[in-house]
């Protein structure tokens, strides 16, 4: 270890070593006396903004104050700054982070410190700044581009904006507008940093990303801007905010309020990758005129294009995962593989290539602290360059370049080519489908069975005036995409039925250009669109009401994963309670990740991944999930509240409450509450109104649940919250039978879990209850036939539910089964499904155990069958042929039951 003693001789060793790679560390050396001891001294740690504060303190004592001192101290300061790191990073190995770092706390330090010595004369001058209701006003400085993604490279200019919270006038002797004292403040602080002096300029301002750009005034307003976006702001100014930071300004939470609406919107804008893909092209054409095929920063494979790659998703994705606004380049990407948008393997890549480009960015600056991105022309600078970068030699480092830009342009054309550049063989199909002469044969040829009904729809499509008044952007993305659909959906086991669902589908989205965009820019969506609209009906209208889901087509991943209920159930709590109090953003959070979670569903179900069983249990989880984070968040809601958690649960009847829950089931659900305080029945009233409108109503995004409430005590007329024991009194005293029927197939779904346990414990005492058998047939049977006669028989078609031998008749053998025998059979009252309980009773010698095992046989295919018609939104009614074997077994159970 060396000594205290030794340490300023290795620092002045090291300086020494650097400057061979650095004509300007020579220079300064040379020119600043002071420069090697302060090297020497703090080369062993990195510099934080205390270090720098100190220096800025010491040197401001000269005749005339901090005003005089101001441009020559923030010049040395600069020199000490990138002098040490030239050597950290040279000879001393500092990380790309540590170097990026320095130079955005200098940035930060040098903007701060100018403003206040500047702001503090002013001041002086005209007095505060200050609003027409007597507030102080503030120049909040935005720092853009690399220095608002704290990742500043070592010669760089700095882009900054200028904004000031509210318009008005000084309130000093001589009075100025507000606008008047912010636009002389930004230009004295434009000139401190960047004036030439003898001792150089601090950095380059530039102030061309201000709103109208050079054209536009130095500073605005926070109403001048937020206007600016709402009529004025382009594409790639979008992209250009997404690293806006304020340097320095304590009203920074409303500037971000303004911003963030225009930088990230509230759908998935895939459009984005058009307009980047245009704004890289003008890039790559400026490129290609001056000859600068060689900069690293903005040619073929360079830095630029692994930003626009983060970039991208950021716009597309970033208003609905929250996540994704982080400014640093290597931060975004990171987060990409994760969410299923890049592979581990390219961000790996990518990121080893912008770690390998900036570094080689730095060196080329060392050199002579010059803002250059090119590679050096001369053979000494070649050889200088590729020994500061650890190479043998020049062409050993050029190989590497090479490989790291041709992986960063793969890449980058894998997400920014464009799938419609190339003509399709269908496009005159699609420009002349008003000609039935010419497309009826061309559907014949693709396999259509019915071109003249397909023929027909396209002429229609393309004859109307919603068509025909698309903006020119919409309508190119939607002729581009038109040939490929119908490739696509001739390509499906059932092409027309296929082409008309898709046909609805681009009407449902026809001016919505995000989704075209998406569908044009990646064809496995497409493909797998086309796949989904085949295989089922109900699917293809359910995409069609929720198109936000085609982003779901993207990752084959995420439609194959199994669902993961606890992970869903916690970061969805996490991302509801980060927008709270927005109950209307909060509301259509739900309805999208529950739609989503359907919808991935629904894939593995037509892959033939799920069981009828299995894809109900999941169903039904599901639901559990979105009623348990309901029920807080309507809490929340309620201004008048006697305890910080209610002592409230949703008890589910029905589908859900047996587990069987299907794509479009609705919700039977009961509302109990148990509470002593005298204002619980007024409370928990509101907060069941408010839980079931947040379930039911329709918003933006759709709709979570239809429910039904009529199965709580005394229907429609009762309350629509009980009390625990006035439910436990009506179940014991007043409910009819087939309310008792119901409450077989009654669960606790959400809410504390300690009123679940006690309904638990109802539910038991009431199906144990001892009947007589007689009697309960007579019921039973009775309310049989009253639904027989409401929905039976309608058809010479066999109603999977209705009909005798159907579903509602094994589910009224087990609820008569359970009623009649739990009193002596306990096993009977366990929730667990209508195919373990038919075992059960058989095997308590109830009914046949064989029967009971072809009964429940017969109950899944039904189900099957059921799910099937529902899959293509078809009436639950098939040819008595093809259900004539399951229903056999329940015949015969029923007559072995009732005798009937």
């Amino acid at each position: 270890m060396s000594s205290p003693s030794s340490a300023p001789d290795e620092g002045l060793q090291a300086v020494s070593c650097a400057r061979r790679f650095s004509r300007y560390l020579a220079r300064m050396l040379d020119s600043q006396p002071w420069l090697a001891a302060a090297l020497a001294a703090s080369i062993d740690r990195p510099l934080a903004a205390e270090p720098m504060q100190r220096f800025i303190a010491a040197r401001e004592t000269a005749p005339g104050g901090a005003e005089a001192a101001l441009r020559p101290v923030l010049r040395q300061l600069r020199i000490w700054v990138l002098c040490h790191l030239i050597v950290r990073d040279l000879v001393r190995g500092a990380s790309l982070d540590e170097v990026t770092e320095t130079m955005t706390v200098l940035a930060e330090v040098a903007v701060r410190h100018a403003h206040q010595v500047l702001r503090t004369a002013l001041v002086q001058r005209y007095g505060q700044p200050l609003s027409p209701t007597g507030w102080e006003q503030e120049l909040l400085v935005i720092g853009m581009g690399k220095l608002g993604g704290r990742e500043l490279n070592v010669s760089s200019d700095i882009d900054l904006i200028f904004v000031y919270p509210e318009d008005g006038d000084t309130g000093g002797a001589k009075v100025i507008s507000n606008f008047e004292f912010f636009e002389r403040l930004g230009k004295q602080l434009i000139q401190a940093l960047a004036d030439i002096t003898e001792h150089g300029q601090v950095f380059r301002v530039d102030m061309r990303l201000r709103p109208n750009g050079d054209s536009g005034p130095l500073v605005c307003s926070f109403d001048m801007l937020e206007n600016y976006f709402m009529t004025q702001g382009r594409e790639w100014e979008r992209y250009a905010w997404i690293k806006a930071r304020v340097l320095r300004g304590e009203r920074w939470t409303e500037l971000q309020n303004i911003a963030r609406p225009f930088v990230f919107r509230k759908y998935l804008d895939f459009g984005a990758i058009n307009a980047m893909r245009s704004l890289h092209a003008q890039i790559r054409r400026e490129v290609t005129r001056r000859d600068r095929i060689n900069n690293i920063k903005l040619g073929p494979g360079g830095i630029r294009e692994i930003e626009f790659l983060a970039q991208v998703f950021q716009l597309i994705r970033g208003g609905r995962d929250t996540a994704l606004q982080v400014r640093p380049t290597l931060k975004a990407l990171a987060l990409l593989p994760e969410r299923g948008i890049l592979d581990a393997e390219t961000v790996a890549e990518l990121s080893t290539a912008y770690e390998f480009l900036r570094r080689l960015e730095h060196r080329l600056q060392y050199v002579d602290d010059a803002q250059t991105h090119d590679l050096p022309a001369s053979d000494g600078d070649q050889a200088l360059i590729a020994e500061a970068m650890g190479f043998a030699d020049y062409p050993a480092l050029l190989a590497t370049l090479e490989a790291h830009r041709t992986r960063v342009s793969h890449h980058f054309d894998r997400v920014f080519g464009d799938p419609s550049e190339e003509d399709h063989s269908l496009d005159a199909t699609w420009a002349h489908a008003e000609d039935l002469d010419s497309v009826v044969p061309a559907l014949g040829e693709l396999g259509y069975r019915h071109p003249r009904a397909g023929a027909e729809r396209l002429a229609a499509i393309h004859a109307s005036p919603r068509y025909r008044q698309l903006p020119n952007n919409i309508k190119s993305r939607f002729d581009a995409l038109m040939p490929r659909l119908i490739e696509a959906a001739a390509g499906t086991p059932g092409p027309d039925d296929t082409l008309a669902r898709c046909l609805d589908l681009m009407e449902a989205i026809g001016r919505r250009g995000a989704y075209l965009a998406l569908l044009q820019q990646y064809p496995q969506a497409l493909r797998r669109v086309a796949d989904l609209m085949g295989a089922s009906r109900w699917g293809a209208q359910f995409l069609a009401r929720h198109p936000i889901l085609l982003d779901e087509m993207l990752d084959a991943r995420n439609l194959e994963a199994p669902p993961d209920w606890p992970a869903l159930r916690s970061s969805l709590g996490t991302e509801l309670d980060a927008l709270e109090p927005d109950m209307e953003r909060q509301m259509d959070l739900m309805r999208e990740q529950h739609h989503a979670q359907v919808f991935r569903l629904l894939t593995q179900d037509l892959a033939g991944l799920l069981t009828v069983e299995k894809l109900a249990d999941h169903l039904s989880e599901l639901a559990d999930l979105m009623l348990d984070l309901t029920v807080p968040l309507c809490w929340r809601k309620i201004k008048i509240r006697h305890r910080d958690a209610p002592r409230f649960a949703v008890i589910s009847y029905g589908k859900l409450g047996g587990k069987e829950l299907g794509y479009a089931s609705d919700l039977d659900i009961v509302f109990l509450y148990d509470d002593d305080a005298p204002e619980a029945p007024e409370v928990y009233t509101r907060l069941a109104q408010r839980t079931n409108t947040w379930l039911s109503s329709q918003t933006a995004a759709g709709q979570l649940f239809e429910t039904d409430l009529r199965l709580r005590p005394n229907g429609e007329a009762g309350m629509i919250a009980t009390s625990l024991e006035a439910f436990r009194k009506y179940q014991l005293e007043s409910a009819w039978v087939w309310e008792h029927q119901a409450l077989t197939r009654a669960r606790f779904s959400a809410g504390e879990r300690a009123i679940g346990e006690a309904f638990e414990r109802i539910r038991d005492e009431v199906l144990r209850l001892p009947r007589e058998l007689g009697a309960l047939r007579t019921e039973v049977l009775a309310m049989r036939q009253k639904m027989r006669d409401a929905h039976g028989g309608k058809s010479a078609l066999f109603d999977l539910k209705h009909d005798p031998g159907g579903l509602i008749d094994v589910e009224f053998l087990i609820q008569y089964l359970v009623l009649g025998h739990a009193h002596a059979h306990p096993p009977l009252t366990g929730n667990l499904g209508n195919i373990a309980l038919l075992r059960i009773a058989g095997e308590l010698g109830l009914i046949p155990p064989a029967l009971a095992a072809a009964c429940a046989d017969s109950y899944r295919e039904l189900r099957r069958l059921q799910h099937r018609q529902r899959l293509n939104d078809r009436p639950s009614r098939v040819d008595p042929d093809e259900a004539g074997r399951a229903r056999q077994p329940v015949l015969a159970l029923w007559d072995t039951v009732f005798g009937t």
